[in-house]
């Protein structure tokens, strides 16, 4: 069975302090590269060491954190090489997603998805093109896409295990400036393709946009030196 896309809150300590580092890591309040020091996250979190100790497991698991032998963990680096092979099997799995999608989503979740676009587009950064930002999860444009091909195996890979890391990349070198008008127009043209059930155009669209955003980042890496 599917799971509905609801952004849950966390239940345990773990579950509470993986959710705050996760969004910390993301936001670049930790910053990437950076060496995980685990007595100042349980200061910093008001955490105990085991549950920490869990968050941590689960943070490597899903790519925002790595561990070298003898050099202990650190937070992901982003880079150019990361990028392109991060972004390589996102083009590929979220075009699967949207042909998927335009099959299997009902028409009250397109209506959904055609209203969530009108709400990002009543933020007034979005409106005159500063930046593009989208919340985790529910009130994420690609988020709601994953889950609405209904593959459980292609939502666990996505949504799992590379959404906190592809996020990382999207909100610290994410749309910006003349990007944003694009991004957006290429959100609804994606929405049009799957309500007219036209999966060949929905998976084309999502390519495109997604290699876009990439070139789109890729260059400021570049000129970061990464």
């Amino acid at each position: 069975m599917i799971q509905s896309p609801v952004w849950r809150s966390p239940i345990t300590a773990s579950d509470r302090v993986l959710a705050e580092i996760q969004q910390a890591i993301v936001a670049g309040e930790i910053p990437a590269g950076s060496k995980i020091s685990e007595p100042e996250l349980a200061r910093r979190f008001a955490v105990s060491r085991a549950p920490l100790r869990e968050a941590l497991a689960r943070l490597e698991r899903c790519h925002l954190i790595e561990r070298t032998p003898n050099a202990g963990a650190r937070v992901v680096t982003l880079s150019t090489a990361g990028l392109r092979s991060l972004y390589e099997i996102r083009e590929e799995l979220e075009g699967l997603a949207c042909r998927l999608a335009a099959e299997h989503m009902a028409d009250d979740e397109i209506a959904d998805m055609r209203r969530l676009l009108d709400q990002h587009l009543q933020e007034q950064r979005v409106r005159e093109g500063e930046s593009y930002y989208q919340e985790a999860g529910d009130l994420d444009f690609h988020y709601r896409i994953i889950f609405g091909s209904k593959n459980q195996y292609l939502i666990n890979i996505l949504c799992d295990e590379l959404y906190y890391l592809m996020r990382m990349y999207r909100v610290q070198l994410g749309m910006n400036g003349p990007r944003v008008s694009r991004a957006f127009d290429e959100h609804k043209a994606i929405i049009q393709a799957i309500a007219n059930r036209d999966g060949e155009l929905a998976d084309l669209l999502m390519r495109r946009h997604i290699a876009a955003s990439r070139r789109h980042i890729e260059i400021q890496l570049q000129q970061m030196g990464k």
